[in-house]
């Protein structure tokens, strides 16, 4: 059955025997399994890569099942890079292994879970993540098939790739040379995106890599590939040469995991629960817990000495954390209080400001109580 699984691909001029023995032998990482990396880790695993890491220590949520595509109703609540590696494993047993990392990419893992893979696929939904998975790219001279997505347009390149001569094409500092401002570009929570549009893109990501590892056809390094899904229209930039490969890129491995990218991209700390209920139990320090659901949003379920807030009261409620010293922030999926941290941490440049991961979906939340 494996052996006939292949032949269409097989049979194609250029591609043959040898082009399914590198995809057999490759090993690809795929960092983020949400709408990119659902339909990328699909066609990835059944052209028949050898091995697919899968980096996502998120859970997945109702609103985003009409674009993770690995993904239905009873995965709810649960680990998305488990629940992807095991619909993968039950669609292709015995030909594919797998990684699972259910933990969030930093500077001080990145590079160790990176480097023993042949090529990376970026899925991720903010800068932060994209420059810091970019850099590690470019110090262990990997491969990165970068996708975008924006309401209905998106955008594909391969960065990073060797030429004939053995130089390394564009990366994505050549493209973007300095971050955006913090809260300048909106994400899908905020403007919504067409749920198809991540699946032509993350299928396109996962294009260019097969091409690349094969040796089948033309890739995208040193051009971007946008799309329009709105106005059914594909157009392709050629990159310009800049002459310098690694602005701002660490310099070493060691300057690499002393890099604060969050910082860097004007994101806000992050802590899990586990780290958020140590800092509530040290009486020592001056803490106040900001708990951003909506009314609708279990209303009756909250955490011992927290503020109800809404983010769009925020602005208004100021007041209430000058004499704190931590402030801890937490919502029902993590997005909003990252938000509100960023507004938070403006106001308050001198204070420990940290946005709670998951929030209260995430499998680590602590059992709330009952008022």
């Amino acid at each position: 059955m494996t052996s006939d699984r292949f032949d269409r691909q097989r049979v194609l001029p250029g591609f043959g025997p040898e082009g399914q023995r590198r995809l057999a032998s490759a090993k690809i990482l795929v960092v983020g399994a949400g709408g990119l990396g659902c339909p990328a880790l699909r066609y990835l695993a059944a052209a028949g890569v050898g091995r697919l890491g899968i980096v996502d220590a998120d859970v997945e949520a109702l609103s985003n099942l009409h674009r993770q595509v690995l993904f239905g109703i009873p995965d709810i609540g649960l680990p998305k890079a488990e629940r992807a590696a095991a619909a993968l494993q039950r669609d292709y047993p015995g030909d594919l292994h797998l990684d699972v990392f259910t933990r969030y990419l930093t500077p001080e893992n990145a590079l160790d879970i990176i480097r023993p893979y042949d090529v990376v696929l970026d899925g991720s939904d903010n800068f932060a993540t994209r420059y810091m998975v970019n850099d590690a790219c470019v110090l262990l001279e990997k491969p990165l098939a970068l996708g975008a997505i924006y309401q209905h347009e998106g955008h594909v390149t391969l960065l990073n790739a060797p030429d004939g001569r053995g130089e390394r094409g564009a990366n994505y500092r050549d493209l973007y040379p300095k971050p955006p401002g913090p809260g300048t570009l909106p994400n899908c929570h905020e403007t919504g995106v067409l749920g198809i549009l991540p699946g032509v893109i993350g299928t396109l990501q996962a294009a260019e890599l097969i091409k690349h590892l094969s040796g089948y056809g033309e890739t995208l390094s040193g051009k971007l590939l946008y799309y329009n899904a709105l106005h059914n229209r594909f157009w392709t930039l050629e990159l310009p040469e800049t002459g310098v490969k690694h602005r701002d890129i660490p310099v070493s491995e060691e300057a690499f995991r002393k890099t604060d990218y969050a910082i860097q991209c004007g994101a806000t700390p992050q802590i899990n629960w586990k780290e958020a209920m140590q800092l509530l139990s040290n009486r020592t320090v001056t803490t106040r817990v900001v708990d951003l659901r909506e009314s609708y949003e279990y209303p009756d379920d909250v955490l011992s000495d927290s503020l109800r807030i809404s983010l769009g009261d925020i602005d208004r409620e100021m007041h209430r954390f000058k004499d704190a010293e931590v402030v801890l922030v937490f919502c029902q999926n993590g997005y909003r209080s990252g938000v509100a941290a960023i507004l938070l941490g403006r106001a308050f440049p001198g204070k420990s400001i940290y946005s709670i991961l998951g929030g209260t979906a995430h499998p680590d939340a602590p059992q709330l109580t009952k008022t």
